[in-house]
């Protein structure tokens, strides 16, 4: 049964980050390589999409202790295992959809996403990700960790599949629910462009999961 994005991970807090590292290829890896990517001034801004219990920023606070991160989540239990992680961090967290929080303009100096935007379509992706670039700073720039489909016929089974279940349930509102319809790399970097980023470039990829930059 297809269950609320909210509802899905709250009901897997338990043991959430131990599935990530060692059930998810490559996640040794691929935490450690996005949060080396990220700014290592000190105070720098950052905006973490989907930040769950902060994977990415246990590795990036290594790095930058003393960096500001304001991180949006949709669960609040798992908002709540993140600040009890990072007690003694300037960090703002904020229990919402990031397709309905206001991010402000000019205020960050670059955003992260690791694991959370493969649910949603490329016309859902680019008003998010054109708020996105109005919120970073001159010479800001967004890194993406995510997996992908590896065509556009694996793309679009994703996205039949979830609309027959959703049939199959009866569920007919726009209330977002988990399921993984991955774009491929090539629809993700016109979504990056079409908002306004003026470069896009692919980092490194483990298998399907790939790291992406957009600059403003």
């Amino acid at each position: 049964m297809l269950e609320k994005m909210a509802d899905f991970f709250g009901n897997r807090l338990d043991g959430y980050d131990e599935h990530m590292m060692t059930n998810i290829e490559a996640a040794d890896e691929f935490y450690p390589f996005t949060a080396k990517r990220l700014p290592t001034a000190e105070n720098c801004h950052i905006l973490d999409l989907g930040c769950g219990t902060g994977l990415e920023l246990e590795e990036y606070y290594l790095l930058n202790p003393s960096a500001k991160v304001t991180g949006v989540d949709l669960s609040q239990g798992m908002l709540s295992a993140l600040k009890k992680k990072f007690a003694d961090k300037d960090i703002t967290l904020i229990c919402d959809s990031y397709f309905d929080v206001p991010f402000g303009e000019n205020v960050f100096d670059a955003a992260v996403s690791v694991e959370s935007l493969h649910h949603f379509t490329k016309e859902e992706k680019v008003p998010l990700y054109a708020k996105l670039h109005r919120a970073l700073n001159d010479g800001g720039y967004f890194v993406l960790t995510d997996y992908f489909s590896l065509s556009d016929e694996e793309e679009q089974m994703h996205r039949q599949n979830l609309i027959a279940l959703k049939a199959e349930q009866g569920i007919a509102d726009d209330a977002f629910y988990h399921y993984d319809t991955p774009l491929t790399v090539k629809h993700e970097t016109e979504a990056l462009l079409e908002a306004g980023f003026s470069s896009v470039e692919v980092l490194k990829n483990w298998g399907a999961t790939y790291t992406i930059k957009a600059v403003k």
